[in-house]
């Protein structure tokens, strides 16, 4: 009997929060070729063809993103070629290949102006340059045909990087008390979470006897991926000090967005609907402050 030839996974963003933590989460189903800004220039059309083409992946998981929200205000050039353009180049590469495509979009995508957290069907309205180029990325792969999961974040947070828990952790060593916005609501991510998800989902679709791709043809689609319940980043703030158990904590101080003006607008409602997750994977996102204690736990 010949052996199946491993499946090979072409996975962009490695030193990124999410690539790091796909890293290790999609050990197992197959054989993963991690790409990072040495080896694969995203904004560069030529270079992601040419390691795709080289490399001919089954699965293309792209977490690499252009997330820096305020400086893609001035920045668009640069946030549209990472955001936009080359999900498109990495879904037409998948298509030609007959490859899957899973890609990460955001709940920047939507205006926050819902009541409700959002579906994945809901009508979306960007109020920022990233949450717009992060669109024209969805679209542009749901447009190419290829067969692809695009899974939307929220409030994503980890052990490296840059994010709101390494920052407020940082200002609880320097100061007695932080200003943090309290009008905005939504559900802190962590990394891990996203990660843990995307394989199981990529587990299920690896059993289907008609190839992950074709599965992904009849199960794809766009799916929120966040924690469950929702909270105010200065709840997060309070929920970090107290699951840190730090000695004397910065006194948390809840102010209005309009008090911590930024250069792109950030939706006041930023809740992700996860039951399709549910659904169709039988996959429930834990809480998020258990997830915080987690990852706390893990450092």
């Amino acid at each position: 009997m010949t052996a199946r030839t491993p499946r090979t996974i072409l996975l962009t963003g490695v030193s990124g929060q999410v690539g790091f933590e796909l890293r290790r989460s999609l050990q197992g189903l197959g054989r993963i070729v991690a790409a990072d800004r040495t080896a694969l220039d995203l904004a560069d059309p030529a270079s992601i063809r040419e390691c795709v083409r080289s490399l001919r992946p089954d699965v293309i998981v792209n977490p690499a993103a252009y997330t820096a929200v305020d400086q893609a205000e001035s920045d668009v050039t640069t946030a549209r070629a990472i955001n936009a353009q080359a999900p498109a180049v990495f879904a037409e590469e998948a298509k030609r290949l007959g490859a899957l495509l899973v890609h990460y979009s955001t709940d920047y995508v939507f205006d926050g102006a819902k009541t409700q957290p959002y579906c994945e069907g809901d009508a979306t309205n960007p109020q920022n340059v990233y949450g717009a180029t992060k669109l024209e990325g969805e679209q542009a792969i749901a447009a190419s045909g290829a067969s692809h999961l695009i899974f939307r974040t929220s409030w994503v947070y980890g052990q490296r990087g840059r994010n709101f828990l390494l920052s407020i952790l940082k200002l609880a060593h320097e100061r007695s008390e932080v200003r943090i916005v309290a009008d905005q609501i939504g559900a802190p991510t962590w990394s891990a979470t996203i990660a843990a998800l995307t394989a199981s989902i990529l587990a299920q679709g690896s059993g289907s006897k008609a190839g992950l791709a074709e599965w992904a043809r009849e199960n794809g689609g766009i799916y929120h991926i966040a924690s469950s319940g929702e909270t105010s980043w200065a709840g997060f703030a309070e929920a970090i000090f107290a699951e840190a158990r730090l000695a004397n904590p910065p006194q948390v101080i809840p102010i209005p967005s309009r008090d911590y003006p930024t250069l792109a607008r950030r939706p006041s409602n930023s809740r992700l609907d996860v039951s399709k997750l549910a659904r169709e994977f039988g996959l429930t996102p834990p809480d998020w402050r258990e997830a915080l204690a987690l990852s706390l736990a893990s450092k």
